[in-house]
């Protein structure tokens, strides 16, 4: 499985956090959520925390999808 990449995250001084994938918006955090991920994305791999967090990772299952005969052109 390749690393997600692409993604941003900007916090400010309220507590919000904005993740952005590929400067588009991906999710808003507020109060305790925020602060969780703000604990996790400095002890982890940013871009794979970030990933998670939005939902928007590789699930293992694009290459057998994209092989398939229906989805060849």
């Amino acid at each position: 499985m390749s690393n997600p990449n692409g993604f941003a995250y900007t916090a400010s001084a309220s507590g919000t956090v904005h993740i952005t994938h590929h400067n588009r918006p991906a999710t808003t955090l507020n109060g305790s959520r925020a602060s969780r991920f703000l604990q996790e994305v400095t002890a982890g791999d940013p871009q794979l925390v970030m990933a998670r967090w939005t939902g928007n990772y590789k699930r293992g299952n694009e290459r057998t999808a994209r092989d398939h005969a229906r989805n060849r052109r």
